[in-house]
């Protein structure tokens, strides 16, 4: 290994004190993949086996808590006692050569889509018209009602309960890009007048609720994350002062670590009062070591790996490239980080080992990759 890089296979000790074996984590990436009915689909377990086998942790595609939720056609499910199974096969895959395998929770909330959803209904803090992402057309969403708020927190707890059954090390509850705890933090989503208009509630009391699961069903050594998106482009939205006060509140829960959900490690705040501040580092700086924190964004060579690291956080993500090339991470650790594939080769006759439904959505442009012409 060229020692520049030694610092990302050094091991962290998580708040709960488990140990992660290096500083690299597999991100959530959707893969729509899945059974129609969300169960876990063959094609899924060594694909997520080759991403996860020499990542430190390793994180799962979104998975929905309810029907209701899903945002995406193939989207994995643990919204039932059913999926138990089918998720048992996908944790011992991922945690099959030593990583920590964790399942991230999700709801869609307005950005579920009504072809999926139990007769095509969408809920969310809010009712409005919008259109999905990756999506054409439009759809309009309901707001959701104050019982049905109480059942999909209650939905998140329970699928921290099949995550533990099914042999997961730990659970991410997915509170960004969008989805249903983004939305209910959001202004630009939540335009509530009852007291679930207060930005932190649904989220305070999600986290919770996962956490009295984990007490209830789990033990000490299993790990609780929290994904956020700093900043939203709409006005009013999500800006950086709005998720220092969501940092403040999310390192008094017992956490194990936060998880910034980024384009680019290295990008600056859009606007605001602290505009043009790196914003990795203001959240690095407002975490204060009460738990580690995962940077992520346009990580596609060993390069990229180390000057992520050395932005101050903990955890590196590496998400897009790990589809491109599997064995990134092990080739960075054998000291042949020159032959890394950091393009997406559309006459790959492996079609970069991906599952079918996803390459065929990375020929359509599903996901922003570099192609050759960028690498070289």
């Amino acid at each position: 290994m060229n020692p520049k890089y030694k610092d990302l296979f050094q091991p962290l000790t998580l708040p709960n004190g488990v140990e992660l074996r290096n500083r690299f984590v597999l991100a959530p990436l959707t893969h729509i993949s899945s059974n129609e009915d969300g169960t876990i689909a063959d094609r899924e377990i060594p694909y997520m086996e080759s991403r996860s086998k020499d990542v430190g942790m390793s994180i799962s595609a979104a998975t929905y808590v309810t029907e209701l939720g899903q945002a995406f056609p193939g989207q994995p499910s643990i919204a039932h006692d059913s999926d138990i199974e089918g998720l048992k096969r996908l944790a011992a895959a991922m945690k099959k050569n030593g990583a920590k395998a964790i399942v991230q929770i999700h709801h869609g909330g307005v950005q579920a889509l009504p072809e999926y959803t139990p007769n095509s209904d969408v809920a969310g803090p809010s009712a409005m018209e919008l259109k999905s992402f990756r999506q054409e057309h439009t759809h309009t969403a309901r707001e959701i009602t104050e019982e049905e708020i109480e059942q999909t927190i209650k939905a998140f707890g329970a699928a921290t309960r099949r995550s533990i059954e099914a042999g997961f090390d730990g659970v991410e509850i997915h509170g960004a890009n969008g989805y249903i705890i983004h939305q209910f933090v959001s202004p630009h989503f939540n335009k509530r007048s009852d007291k679930w208009k207060a930005p932190f509630l649904f989220a305070t009391e999600v986290v919770d609720e996962v956490v009295n699961t984990v007490n209830e069903y789990g033990n000490d050594d299993f790990i609780i994350g929290y994904r956020f998106s700093p900043e939203e482009a709409y006005n009013p939205g999500i800006k950086m002062e709005l998720t220092e006060q969501l940092i403040k509140r999310l390192i008094e829960k017992p956490l194990h670590y936060l998880h910034a959900s980024l384009m680019h490690i290295h990008g600056d705040v859009h606007e605001g009062e602290y505009a043009g501040q790196n914003r990795i580092e203001l959240l690095h700086k407002w975490v204060n070591g009460r738990m580690p924190l995962i940077g992520i964004g346009s990580i596609f060579t060993a390069d990229d790996a180390i000057n992520a690291l050395n932005t101050g956080v903990e955890l590196v993500a590496v998400g897009r490239e790990l589809l491109l090339d599997h064995a990134f991470v092990g080739k960075i650790k054998e000291g042949k980080e020159d032959e890394i594939i950091s393009y997406f080769d559309s006459e790959d006759p492996n079609k970069h080992e991906l599952p079918e439904p996803l390459w065929q959505q990375f020929k359509a442009g599903f996901y922003p990759l570099p192609s050759k012409e960028d690498a070289e």
